[in-house]
């Protein structure tokens, strides 16, 4: 019982994915239980499913989920050959897809003799909001069932029509309104019998958002990774099945796709989770790239509005159906809201990096506008700035108190534990700003043939400042603060912040190699990944959610930006200890979770979204990272830089994709080139191994 109204917990749930449809259930395939429900458009359609033989919930043996799809294995221990072994199987397939589910129940038997049983399923849903779940509602009377023939029965919650038809048994209503499906089953031995639930859930009444899947839209069928370390490969399908599960097609134009940022909280358009998570894919193909860029630019902030946090080239921070309420914190977000201080330079990024990979130069110049926008927005911010320097603060009060990736309104930490006040300048926006710039400039000069001088000349000053004033020191020596507080003084607790400036051009060689030594340092890494803060600090918490907790995707980033600077040793630490994690969570890496727990292994964040889209693309940036692999189109090149040796053995690797063509590359377990096949315009070049930096 949630008394308090509790968020619910999701790190023991079965969680399957398809678009705008997810389905939690416990681990016996079942729901009920707090947060569990099939969701269609943050509405939940089915609160109530239970499958049992005889009146007896059967034994689950194993569960698994991967993108839409859901199994599990249970056993009917009552029936069957007597003794310690179970003869009667019953397997739950539960396979999500546009417009519902088919769940398949198979009754296997092994006993040695006939078998026989009743299989009932018991259905209903309270048509709850997404945000009533979240805030811990506990579920509501089901809506009268409607029965039409002995296998169909619907219902309607006033935004959706659901219909629930079986291939065979018999469906009654029961008092309380809910229906059920009734399955006589008799088994000789060694044979099988299956019953088909069909749900078909439609829309009755129309939002602005309802965003459909866009699984069909992404061709990752020739993505194959075959590593000596095998948990890698696992990662990788895993990750693929979730990526394809939360891709959504704009509603404005239903041939762009773009990944929703995690179900089953954000089932919706989240500009930065969108733009790193398209970045991290890029290696495998543009198109969720340029959906992600196009459905951004449709929506860029046009006027200046304190209420959404709207200005003009702005990018956003969310889109959702309606409003966002929080039930236990002072949190009003408007449907479309702009809270956000790094998404507008995250997109100039992802435009230059998927042009840079093959997405064609009309589409470059098709965005064009919105660059311009883009661009304008991020230097009028800096240079009307008090100090020059990329800053935000909610100044309506109900907004977000930290508008960088760590939003959580305790996650500026000063050293000494304290927490930091806005206006908030963070190190690794000021980064994302340099590398935006220069990407423009890059731009420019490529596709428009236009002088980037002046934006280079920018980059370079706020490189400057970013010297000037993000510097601090402790007795391990010196390193990036985190943020600037609103007075100006350096928020220097110890976090993972300064690994996102690593490889955007900010910093010198020297300075790379610090940010580096301590981000390898242990109080930050640990065997599954860089902490948010580092453990010296006295606000540090493993499982606190921008404390100390370990983000996929932000270590992720981190490997990629040690890589890109050359610190290839340490980058294939850090990697390594993302597939380590993996291992732990059934291949499925989630949102964050607890690396310092003393359990010998990480901790569920219990609230954490699973699967989540920038954790799910953080293995392509494993794979990538590995192979050191860059492509520059416009000048028909693509570099291979593999880590020597390699950190999880002997590697193959098809699937990547330049300008839309397959690439290959096998390495062996020294990090070697021993085959590659590439389109025969394509120029690669492989790099020669060069001795790793010395950190110490």
């Amino acid at each position: 019982m949630t008394s308090e109204r509790e968020q619910p917990w999701l790190h023991q749930l079965e969680i399957a994915v398809h678009g705008n449809a997810t389905f939690l259930s416990d681990r016996d395939g079942n729901v009920g239980a707090p947060g569990t429900g099939f969701f269609v458009d943050d509405r939940r359609v089915l609160s109530v499913l239970s499958l049992t033989c005889d009146a007896r919930r059967p034994a689950t043996v194993a569960a698994s989920s991967s993108g839409g799809r859901t199994s599990i294995l249970g056993v009917a221990r009552h029936l069957g050959t007597p003794g310690p072994d179970p003869t009667v199987e019953i397997h739950r397939e539960r396979i999500l897809r546009f417009g519902g589910l088919v769940e398949t129940i198979t009754v296997r038997s092994r006993a040695d003799s006939v078998v026989q049983g009743t299989i009932a399923v018991r259905l209903g849903g309270d048509g709850a909001d997404l945000d009533a779940v979240k805030g811990g509602r506990e579920a509501g009377d089901v809506i009268p069932v409607s029965l039409d023939g002995d296998t169909r029965m619907t219902w309607q919650d006033g935004r959706h029509r659901t219909t629930v038809t079986a291939s065979h048994g018999s469906a009654t209503v029961a008092p309380d309104g809910a229906g059920e499906l009734g399955w006589e089953v008799v088994l000789e031995p060694g044979t099988q019998q299956s019953l088909n639930v069909v749900v078909e859930v439609t829309r009755t009444a129309a939002t602005p958002f309802d965003a459909d899947p866009g699984a069909h839209l992404l061709d990752w069928s020739a993505l194959s990774v075959r590593a000596q370390d095998r948990r890698l490969d696992l990662t990788v399908a895993a990750s693929f099945a979730d990526l394809a599960g939360l891709a959504l097609t704009d509603p404005e134009s239903p041939q762009d796709v773009f990944a929703a940022a995690g179900t089953p909280w954000y089932l919706t358009l989240f500009g930065r989770d969108a733009l790193w998570t398209a970045r991290l894919a890029l290696p495998f193909g543009t198109t969720l790239a340029e959906g992600t860029l196009r459905t951004l630019a449709r929506r860029q902030g046009k006027v200046d509005s304190l209420q959404n946090a709207e200005e003009p080239g702005k990018i956003l921070h969310e889109v959702r159906r309606s409003g966002f309420n929080g039930t236990s914190t002072t949190l009003r977000l408007p449907p479309i809201y702009f809270g956000t201080v790094d998404a507008t330079p995250l997109w100039i990024s992802l435009l230059h990096d998927a042009w840079r990979w093959g997405m064609p130069s009309p589409v470059v110049a098709e965005l064009r506008p919105h660059l311009e926008g883009a661009l304008g927005w991020m230097r009028r911010s800096v240079d009307t700035s008090q100090d020059g320097f990329l800053r935000y603060v909610d100044s309506t009060g109900s907004g977000l108190a930290n508008q960088g990736w760590k939003d959580s309104g305790d996650a500026m930490r000063r050293r000494d534990g304290s927490i930091a006040q806005a206006p908030i300048a963070l190190v690794e926006t000021q980064a994302y700003a340099v590398e935006a710039a220069l990407n423009a400039a890059d731009l420019l000069e490529q596709v428009s043939g236009e002088s980037g001088d002046e934006l280079r000349t920018w980059a370079a000053e706020l490189a400057d400042r970013v010297r000037d004033h993000f510097w601090v020191s402790d007795s391990a020596g010196p390193y990036l603060a985190m943020a600037l507080d609103g007075d100006g003084r350096p928020v220097d607790g110890v976090g993972s912040n300064m690994g996102h400036v690593l490889g955007t051009g900010t910093l010198t060689t020297e300075e790379s190699r610090l940010v580096a030594r301590r981000l390898a340092d242990p109080d930050l890494l640990g065997a599954y990944g860089v902490g948010t803060l580092g453990r010296s600090n006295p606000a540090y918490n493993p499982i606190g959610y921008h404390t100390g907790s370990v983000w996929t995707h932000d270590t992720a980033i981190c490997a990629l930006g040690l890589a890109r600077d050359g610190h290839t040793d340490a980058s294939a630490r850090v990697l390594r200890t993302l597939i380590e994690a993996a291992s732990h969570f059934d291949f499925r890496l989630p949102e964050l979770y607890g690396g310092d727990v003393g359990l010998g292994r990480p901790a569920p964040y219990p609230a954490s979204c699973r699967p989540q889209a920038w954790s799910a693309a953080s293995v392509a940036a494993v794979v990538s990272g590995v192979l050191g692999v860059e492509a520059d189109v416009a000048r028909r090149r693509l570099t291979l830089n593999p880590m020597r040796p390699g950190p999880f053995g002997k590697l193959s690797v098809s699937g990547l994709k330049v300008a839309g063509e397959s690439c290959e590359v096998h390495l062996d377990a020294d990090g070697n080139v021993t085959d590659l096949k590439a389109p025969s315009w394509l120029e690669v070049e492989i790099l020669a191994p060069v001795a790793g930096t010395d950190l110490a």
